[in-house]
């Protein structure tokens, strides 16, 4: 079977900073403490790309995207402008990445509790350019595929039918309708629209409250996972708990027989926002 695989350097991995709760061994949050950043990339507003110090995968360049300056909140929370800000921040500079050729790889992704693979809690996202790492061996394209929950400007929302590990994973799509040409460091290259991207971003927001309010527990965990598949523009939101044995030991991926309600029922709260 071919596979990724990378070094995950453990001298550097032990020195990480905790701060989720459960294992913390810091009590200063380093995204709080903003004059103390070094290598900062670029920022707008409270939002700020800056090269991750614990750079543990190696051949890697590691960013991490600061989301807000506010340390205990998260997508539920933020204003409908800040969550736009926020993904059509990550999406140009991913794509800046995509399209540098430096990397065969470019990973963008998000970590959010105690299940999720994070270590600190304040939200944040990364994005890892890989020079060496297949693309094509990071996803299925059936694994995008599912029941149609909403669909607009390109934009669709759907309720995996092929997830990866199981329960309710979701994905948004973003078809051809959804992009422009753009020059890009004198290159052309396709750019999700503006109003598409604010529909990604809006839909992000909704689905992630849906899901923290339907499971409605304090430990509660996600990931957002980006992708580039064939040019184009993929998301899945995942809510994590304890990985099925039959994933870890087997590859055997889980569908569970309530996906169609789990869709219905995203539906209807989708239906009560207005986009």
């Amino acid at each position: 079977m071919d596979i990724n695989i990378i070094n995950f350097d453990t001298t550097i991995g032990k020195k990480k900073p905790r701060t989720i709760a459960g294992m913390v061994n810091t009590n200063e949050c380093p995204f709080c403490n903003v004059a103390a950043l070094v290598d900062i990339i670029d920022t707008d507003g409270n939002i700020i790309l800056v090269r991750n110090k614990y750079n543990v995968m190696d051949p890697s360049t590691q960013l991490v995207l600061i989301e807000t300056d506010q340390c205990h909140s998260d997508i539920p929370d933020y204003p409908e402008e800040q969550m736009r800000r926020i993904i059509r921040f990550g999406v140009q500079h991913w794509i800046t990445m995509l399209n540098s050729g430096q990397y065969r790889s470019v990973i963008f992704f998000k970590n959010f509790g105690p299940m999720s693979g994070g270590t600190i809690q304040h939200p944040h996202m990364q994005l890892v350019g890989y020079p060496d790492l297949d693309p094509e061996l990071m996803y299925d394209t059936a694994e995008f595929e599912g029941i149609t929950i909403y669909q607009y400007k390109g934009v669709e929302l759907n309720a995996s039918t092929t997830p990866r590990i199981g329960f309710s994973e979701y994905n948004l799509v973003l078809h051809a309708e959804a992009y422009t040409d753009t020059n890009l460091n004198g290159k052309s290259a396709l750019m999700p629209k503006t109003d598409s991207l604010d529909l990604l971003a809006d839909l992000i927001k909704e689905t992630v409250t849906f899901i923290k309010e339907f499971y409605n527990r304090p430990n509660f965990s996600y990931n957002l996972f980006f992708y580039n598949v064939e040019g184009k523009l993929r998301v899945k939101i995942m809510p994590r708990f304890a990985t099925p044995p039959m994933y870890v030991g087997y590859n055997i991926h889980l569908r569970p027989t309530s996906i169609p309600d789990f869709a219905e029922n995203l539906k209807k709260h989708i239906k009560n926002k207005v986009f």
